[in-house]
């Protein structure tokens, strides 16, 4: 039932607290198959670096660019739409909406990729030439062979996170098609394939994830009683199209940097460096998209429902939770950017450290702003999100334009740090107004002051130890070992506890249950099942 968007919730705090370690629980899935997924595709990168080289690392770099950028074109906003009224049509109890809106997004999602990718395979040698390289035709070209089921799969698995499980979403997502990928990649550069083995390994990946995926989402539907689809096209295509926008900008946020420095020539061999520091840096921020996975759909369940208190309290926890498990790797990534850099591809990589540093700074604003965006989007704000990207998009391009031409790589790495700290920052005053919360809470303020101790420290071990690789192994044990126990003895806050117990009892999983109102089909609505997001 649709509640009044009062503030006030309707509902005890027992349920608040339900809603809480239902979050928990899912985001903890979420979270161990994301470090799986990011450890993955960080041996990927390795691989490549040490069978192939940087040039060939900067070649993967920019194919795979394009893909993320067409695949995001292709996608045409469904991702959050799908989640969104997944959900919303749970919660009202409308499974004919519920069949048709997922048929919709899907049919669509599949053709669009497809005409995207008969357009990339014939333009290849175009696109490759713009980017001052002939030997990204057949990359391309095979990118275009994953562009679809990339796309399906996106698809379809946005569609079960509506449900408030994200199984499918953790295990084929985030498990399965990187640990694809890898093992095929491995076997790919054993056998001499090297770089078009490599892209192939993609595309058998991504098209055994798809076919994964669509099974998952077929059992879940077959739970949600039979009837004829129902189709509204406009609530979708309104909400999409602008998601679809929003989308795009933020993704080209991530990838434009790399096709920019192609533009101007740089060679493979710089953007394989900035390739390395930016994945390497995404390690740090990895549990921002595991949270927010577990966070949309919670989100729109309870704003759909009007329980605005429960929001701003999800809101303030999840933002607490990436802040104070990112911290470590962000203090690892100011002290030791050398250090980490040579461990993965050389004294050749070295000359990246700056360019971590500087991409570091910019992620730690990200993860300190929280799900500030989902939270816009799952309110049904999606285009104010949708101006943030934009604007954040135009603003990385004219200081890439500005920087690059005199910086190179370091300038491309300040223009993005500057561009996705201002347009999180921008988030957290729309977030305000529109929910009356900021995400700062003592938790988190405790984390920061605990990063700090462990800064010290780890700059003490970097001035006293010579050699290294002695550094890194001293340093980061002891950056760990220091901010944990500062954690600790600064205290643990009543939601912390909670969350916890949650996670680690085997009565959580019960608790982890959240109110789900109205529920559609046998299952529909309990969302967790010992699933994470």
């Amino acid at each position: 039932m649709r509640g009044e968007l009062t503030g006030r919730s309707p509902t005890a705090p027992e349920a608040g607290d339900q809603q809480v370690r239902g979050m928990a629980r899912g985001g903890m899935l979420n979270l161990a198959s994301a470090v799986f997924s990011q450890v993955a595709l960080f041996l990927v990168m390795l691989l490549l670096a040490r069978v192939l080289g940087l040039r060939e690392v900067g070649r993967y770099a920019q194919v795979y660019a394009v893909l993320s950028l067409l695949g995001l074109l292709s996608l045409s906003g469904f991702r959050a739409g799908l989640t969104r009224f997944v959900a919303v049509h749970l919660a009202d109890d409308e499974p004919a909406a519920l069949r048709g809106a997922i048929r919709l997004g899907i049919g669509i999602s599949a053709v669009a990729s497809t005409v995207i990718a008969v357009g990339l395979a014939v333009g290849a040698p175009w696109l490759a030439e713009a980017l001052h390289d002939p030997h990204l035709t057949t990359g391309l070209r095979l990118v275009a062979l994953c562009l679809p089921a990339a796309t399906i799969c996106e698809a379809a698995l946005a569609a079960t996170r509506g449900w408030r499980t994200q199984r499918a979403y953790a295990l084929i997502g985030q498990v399965y098609e990187p640990a694809a990928r890898l093992v095929l990649t491995a076997l790919a550069l054993a056998v001499g394939a090297g770089l078009t083995g490599a892209f192939w390994a993609l595309v058998v990946a991504s098209w055994s994830a798809a076919t994964f995926a669509l099974v998952a989402l077929a059992r879940m539907v077959r739970r949600v009683p039979a009837a004829r689809p129902a189709y509204r096209p406009g609530e979708l295509f309104r909400f999409s199209t602008v998601s679809w926008v929003s989308s795009l900008s933020s993704t080209g946020l991530i990838w434009v940097d790399a096709l920019l420095l192609g533009f101007f020539d740089y060679g493979a061999d710089a953007i394989g460096v900035y390739h390395v520091a930016t994945r390497l840096v995404t390690i740090a921020v990895f549990v921002l998209a595991p949270v927010n996975a577990s966070f949309g759909p919670h989100l729109a369940h309870l704003y759909h429902q009007g329980r605005l208190d429960e929001v701003r309290r999800i809101y303030q926890v999840a933002t607490g939770w990436v802040v104070r498990l990112s911290l470590p790797a962000f203090v690892a990534l100011l002290v030791f950017p050398e250090q980490l850099l040579r461990l993965i591809g050389g004294p050749g990589l070295a000359a990246g450290a700056t360019v971590t540093i500087v991409l570091a700074l910019g992620q730690l604003v990200n993860a300190a702003t929280g799900p500030c965006g989902t939270l816009l989007n799952m309110s049904g704000r999606v285009s104010v999100n949708m101006v943030d990207n934009l604007a954040a998009l135009v603003l990385n391009i004219l200081l890439n334009l500005w920087l690059i031409p005199a910086h190179g790589i370091l300038g491309a790495a300040v223009a993005w740090a500057v561009s996705l700290a201002a347009v999180n920052v921008a988030r957290v005053w729309q977030v305000r107004a529109q929910v009356h919360t900021v995400p700062v809470t003592a938790g988190m303020v405790k984390g920061l002051v605990a990063a700090l101790v462990a800064l010290a420290v780890g700059f003490g071990v970097r001035w006293l130890v010579e050699d290294w690789i002695a550094q890194l192994t001293v340093g980061l044990a002891a950056i760990v070992a220091v901010y944990l126990a500062a954690v600790l003895a600064l205290g643990l806050s009543r939601e912390d506890v909670m969350v916890l117990r949650s996670v680690t009892r085997r009565g959580g999983r019960r608790a982890a249950v959240p109110d789900s109102g109205p529920a559609v089909g046998a299952g529909a609505g309990t969302g967790h099942t010992g699933a994470g997001s």
